[in-house]
């Protein structure tokens, strides 16, 4: 049984695998669609620097893109950045460039930076960016690749070349931050939200 009691369908901008189980776990029915939006092109347009205010950029565009074709529905947009200091990390395009992901971030603590957006008929109804602080250890060659021989391909699907919900475990030594953070959707202050507007019954 559905918790959702709006009116209009709940959609989220999104086929992210981590944030439809956050969803359905939460009990909340919902449509899942792609926002079709040029992400790297929109941040260059920006001129942004500061991970979270990126962040919640692209979480804005997608929101409003996907709640601009389905009118009276709300949308969910989020996004999440990846930043050592000010330096921001994409997905890896293959193993040689997940080492290096590794090899910069083995032993530092970078950040994750995850913003979640309601919107509905393209206007922003909430907004919301939280921070989770991540700390490698320190690795070996040989232990980095151990970890991209087990992980495979997945390396290539995650920022920072991990899934702390899978092997990426073994990577760290320190987490600060909620798992809903870290999984790419701040669940807490959007059902807070949502609960605040008689949208869920719980």
């Amino acid at each position: 049984m559905s918790l959702w009691r709006g009116k209009s369908p709940l959609i989220l901008a999104s086929q992210s695998s981590a944030r439809k189980m956050l969803l359905a776990n939460a009990g909340l029915a919902f449509e899942a669609v792609t926002a079709d939006i040029d992400e790297r092109g929109i941040q260059a347009a920006s001129k942004l620097s500061n991970p979270r205010e990126i962040a919640l950029l692209l979480a804005r565009e997608k929101a409003k893109a996907v709640s601009a074709g389905r009118p009276g529905s709300y949308v969910i947009g989020a996004d999440q950045t990846l930043a050592l200091g000010m330096r921001l990390f994409n997905k890896p395009t293959g193993r040689a460039q997940a080492l290096l992901q590794l090899r910069d971030l083995a032993g530092q603590t970078h950040e994750l930076n995850s913003a979640v957006v309601l919107a509905q008929d393209g206007r922003i109804l909430f907004e919301h960016v939280s921070v989770a602080r991540m700390t490698m250890r320190d690795m070996t060659e040989a232990e980095l690749s151990a970890y991209l021989d087990a992980a495979g391909d997945a390396v290539t699907t995650s920022v920072g070349a991990y899934q702390l919900e899978g092997l990426g475990i073994h990577l760290f030594k320190r987490i600060e931050g909620d798992h809903f953070t870290i999984l790419g959707l701040p669940l807490l202050p959007l059902l807070a939200y949502l609960r605040s507007e008689q949208l869920i019954a719980v």
